[in-house]
């Protein structure tokens, strides 16, 4: 089972979020929010939020919705920061000119999965077990494809 938080319209550059999104990538939950604390970047306190978001999502859902999760086997699966709008803006330049410039805006996100005592994701485990059982099913039949003018011979033109 995955868990979500995302984090719209942040005032942060998708480049310097991206900074911080990938040193918690693949990260137990717990390693993630110490890394978080540690960081000095300025984004990084609005990605320990947006983690924080996900524990507690995944945490109500054990909660209130009878679903079995165990929080200390979450790891950080993905974590994507995605281009918003784009603010275009105005300096004033020397001899009367101006000069534009783009503030940017992301779109922060984080999934949360949980992982099993062997180390792989429950996601993986259960994809695999599917496509063992659709492999026999699925027999492709190769098929010979003739070319429609591969028989005739050009003619040899003459000066």
């Amino acid at each position: 089972m995955e868990f979500r938080a995302e984090a719209r319209y942040m005032r942060v550059s998708p480049q310097k979020a991206r900074l911080v999104l990938d040193l918690i990538k693949g990260q137990k939950v717990e390693e993630a929010r110490n890394t978080l604390l540690f960081t000095k970047k300025r984004v990084a306190s609005t990605v320990g939020k947006l983690l924080q978001s996900a524990i507690d999502n995944a945490n109500f859902l054990s909660t209130e919705k009878g679903v079995d999760v165990d929080l200390d086997q979450l790891y950080v699966k993905s974590a994507v920061a995605n281009d918003g709008p784009r603010m275009k803006r105005i300096r004033p330049a020397p001899m009367g000119r101006a000069f534009r410039y783009v503030r940017r805006i992301a779109h922060l996100e984080i999934v949360l999965a949980e992982k099993n005592k062997n180390g792989q994701s429950l996601a993986t485990v259960v994809g695999e077990e599917q496509e063992k059982a659709a492999a026999p099913k699925t027999a492709k039949k190769k098929s010979v494809v003739k070319r429609a003018g591969a028989s005739k011979k050009k003619a040899v033109a003459k000066k």
